[in-house]
Formats: C-alpha cells, sequence, structure tokens
C-alpha cells in the first residue's frame, strides 16, 4: 500500500475507512482466537475430556501472570498516539522502546514466579486428584515462555498505534499456524498428548513475540521503532494507569474464571468444567471481535485527543456505539440458534456433555445484548488517558458484579445460576458506564 493510500489517524472516518482501519486487528484478534480454539479442539478430541478440563483450568493463571502486556501495551499506547498527535515523534519512539524493555523484564520475572505459585494455586482451586498432573504438565511448560506472551500482547496493540495493523495480522497468522500445525504433528502423530499442547503453545507464542521485537529493532517505515529508550517513570506510572482497566478486567476475569471452576466441580464435577471451557472456545470469536474492534479504534481517539479534533471524536463515538450494539444482538442470535452445533464440534462424542453445554450456552448468550457497549465505552476511557474511570467501570463490572453473581445465583439457581452469571453481570454494569459517558461528554467531546 502506497504512503498515499494508507489509512492514516488523522483522518476524517466513514462507516467503510473505519472498518478498513480496524479489520486487520478484528483479524488479528480473531485469528488469535481461532488457533486458541483450535488447541482446545485437539486437546479434547484427541487427550480427552479430562486434559480439555485441566487446560481451562490453568489457563486463567497465565492470564494473571501476562496481563502486564496488555495493560501497558494499552496505557502505553494512548501515550505514545497522544505524543504523535502533538507532533514528537522522537519522544513517541523513546517512550515506545522504554514500554517494550519494561515488559520484557516484567515477563521474565512473573515467568520465574509462576513456576512456583502454579501448584498452590491449582490446590486452591480444588481440581479433582485426576486433573492434576495435567495441570502442572501445561502449566510449567508454558512458564518457560511467558515473557514472549507478555510482548505478543503488548506487540497486538502497538502495531496498530504503528499505523501497521496489517502486519501485525500477518504476524498473528504465522503465530497461528505455527501452533496448529505443531497441535497436528505432537498431539495427533506423535501422541505427546497435553505436552505437546504446551509446546505447541509455546513455540507459537515464541514467534509472536520475538518477530515484532526484530521488526521494530530494525529500520522500517511504521510511524515507531525500538532504539534508546525515554527514560520517564511518570510515564510508565500514567501508562499503567491507563491500563489499569485492562489489568483489573484481565486479572479479575482470571479470578472469575477460577471461581466459576470452583463453582462447576462443586455443582457439576469435570464435565461442568468442560462444558463451561466449551462455552468460552464457542463464544472466544465474537469476544474477539469486541476486543479487536476497540484495540483498532483507541489510537484513533487518543491521537484526536491529543489533536484536539473533537468534530471527529464525536464521530468515532457515534459510529463505534451503533457498531457494538448491532453486533452484540446478532452475536446473540447466532449462539441461540447455532449451540448444539457448535457445542458439538468440540464434545460431540459425549451426548450427555452435549447436552449441558448447549444449554448453558443459549442462556450465556444473553451476554452480548450490553457487553460490547461495556467493553467500548471501558476501552475509550483508557484511550483518552483516563485510567481511573475505565478501572472504576472494570473493577464493577467483573470484580463486583460478575464474582458477586457467579457466588450468589447457584445458591439460588443451581448450575443454571452459574450459567446466567455473566449475562447479569454485564447488564448490571451498563448503569455506571452510561452514568460516565453522559458525565463526561463535555470534556472530552465525543458526544
Amino acid at each position: 500500500m502506497s504512503k498515499k493510500d494508507r489509512i492514516q489517524l488523522s483522518d476524517h472516518f466513514t462507516y467503510k475507512r473505519l472498518f478498513a482501519f480496524v479489520l486487520p486487528t478484528i483479524a488479528n484478534m480473531v485469528f488469535l482466537s481461532i488457533y486458541g480454539i483450535v488447541d482446545g479442539l485437539f486437546i479434547s478430541n484427541w487427550v480427552g475430556k479430562v486434559a480439555f478440563a485441566s487446560v481451562n483450568v490453568t489457563f486463567p493463571i497465565f492470564g494473571v501472570l501476562g496481563v502486564f502486556g496488555l495493560m501497558i501495551g494499552t496505557g502505553g499506547s494512548a501515550i505514545i498516539g497522544k505524543t504523535l498527535g502533538e507532533q514528537n515523534p522522537e519522544k513517541a519512539n523513546g517512550l515506545f522502546s522504554f514500554f517494550v524493555y519494561v515488559c520484557i523484564g516484567i515477563g521474565i520475572i512473573m515467568g520465574v514466579t509462576g513456576i512456583f505459585v502454579l501448584r498452590p494455586l491449582i490446590s486452591l482451586i480444588g481440581v479433582e486428584e485426576n486433573m492434576v498432573g495435567y495441570c502442572m504438565l501445561y502449566g510449567t511448560i508454558g512458564m518457560f515462555t511467558l515473557p514472549c506472551f507478555v510482548l505478543q500482547y503488548m506487540f497486538q496493540i502497538l502495531f496498530v498505534t504503528a499505523e501497521k495493523p496489517r502486519l501485525g495480522f500477518w504476524i498473528t497468522v504465522i503465530t497461528g499456524m505455527t501452533n496448529i500445525v505443531l497441535d497436528f504433528i505432537l498431539i495427533v502423530l506423535f501422541d505427546w498428548g497435553i505436552i505437546g499442547a504446551a509446546v505447541g503453545t509455546g513455540v507459537s507464542e515464541l514467534v509472536g513475540g520475538i518477530v515484532p521485537l526484530i521488526y521494530f529493532s530494525r529500520p522500517n517505515d511504521s510511524l515507531l521503532r525500538l532504539g534508546k529508550p525515554w527514560v520517564e517513570f511518570p510515564a510508565l506510572r500514567k501508562a499503567s494507569t491507563n491500563g489499569l482497566s485492562e489489568f483489573v478486567t484481565t486479572v479479575s476475569e482470571s479470578v472469575v474464571a477460577m471461581l466459576y471452576n470452583f463453582q462447576l466441580l462443586r455443582l457439576a464435577g469435570a464435565d461442568g468444567v468442560a462444558a463451561y471451557g466449551v462455552m468460552q472456545y464457542c463464544t472466544y470469536i465474537f469476544f474477539a471481535i469486541f476486543a479487536g474492534y476497540n484495540l483498532g479504534a483507541e489510537p484513533l481517539f487518543s491521537y484526536n485527543q491529543g489533536a484536539d479534533n473533537r468534530l471527529e471524536m464525536k464521530n468515532l463515538f457515534k459510529k463505534s456505539m451503533i457498531i457494538m450494539e448491532s453486533g452484540g444482538l446478532a452475536m446473540m442470535a447466532m449462539l441461540i440458534i447455532f449451540a448444539r452445533p457448535l457445542v458439538s464440534i468440540f464434545v460431540g462424542y459425549d451426548a450427555d456433555l452435549v447436552d449441558m453445554a448447549a444449554h448453558g450456552i443459549r442462556i450465556y448468550a444473553l451476554i452480548f445484548m450490553t457487553c460490547g457497549i461495556n467493553i467500548f465505552v471501558t476501552g475509550m476511557f483508557t484511550a483518552l488517558n483516563n485510567g481511573v474511570v475505565s478501572a472504576f467501570i472494570a473493577t464493577v463490572r467483573v470484580v463486583i458484579c460478575e464474582i458477586g453473581a457467579v457466588m450468589l445465583l447457584p445458591i439460588f439457581f443451581g448450575l443454571n445460576g452459574i450459567w446466567f452469571a455473566a449475562a447479569v453481570a454485564e447488564a448490571g454494569s451498563i448503569i455506571p458506564v452510561i452514568i460516565f459517558v453522559v458525565l463526561l461528554r463535555k470534556r472530552y467531546g465525543y458526544a
């Protein structure tokens, strides 16, 4: 694409231009979710439902340890985008480099820490004895590549800020294909079981973290280049504050997933955890679309805030709200209609498990009535460098509403209470979202 044809942060965005800009990031996140889904398919169909349930118990731990890449990447992207909008590319590149180096250090520390906290966390969740070995194997291998997992999430966001979302997408494609091919070779052909799944995921994370590192370290035609850091600890603190909502959301969702697993093990055993895992895999793509749109659109809000272009802010806000709500309703309808065929892809070998998961996913689908708006508004305030508000919304949404729902609803409704928990939490979260959108509309000029 020539420089003339390339869509830039400073452009005016029609629906067509907006979709063209965010589509690579959406495709990036969708493909990332697809290779995660394929991981689940291989484990469930070739290793078994106990191993499948074990991986779903273990994975939230990686969410807690790897969240710093998402936090600093999202919060740092807002600062870098705003700095670019202020026409200060030298400082933007220095801050970009500083944030990347910090994330490398954090990833190493978290990986080492994870090796020691893995077994206590697994014990805390209360997994069944036949799951412990699977959890430890998958989790321990994954800790060695955690630094690249952290970088992978960070670079997915910063490719958009660098005006290179398509390149970010293709790197994700390569990463995903690496995982899929290795899953087939190691699980199906070599019969390595859970070890093959962990090694395949680990190698793909090495690709996803190191390839972008090499790209940004060399001369390139993007807006960003890795080099001498602009060491500014207040900026790091601001990036961490900006990304606090992503930190709170990811950590809380990981904790919530552990609570779901705890409740499901208590009420339905390993089958309940497997059914919940199937539901998560079936909805990954839908959540990936929301996340991809958010990550693609956030630099536009940051840039226009720095450029003080309120007219474009209003344009982006209105279009985004319409896209989020209409998309959410379409997703809800699709899940309700196609619940059984989707579930059967993962656990078609067990009729009772298919019945449980299909019933659960039809209830869980109600989440999409409001979650798109909640996700977008939280991300928008992060992009506008107001991490306090976005963190507050995220705290209410996940910590208060969802943890409260998953702990209380099963008391009254049993297993159905677990399936309803997420939708009830999202419905309650729309209240603070509306309040802050109204209260802050004049300050930021988006409405």
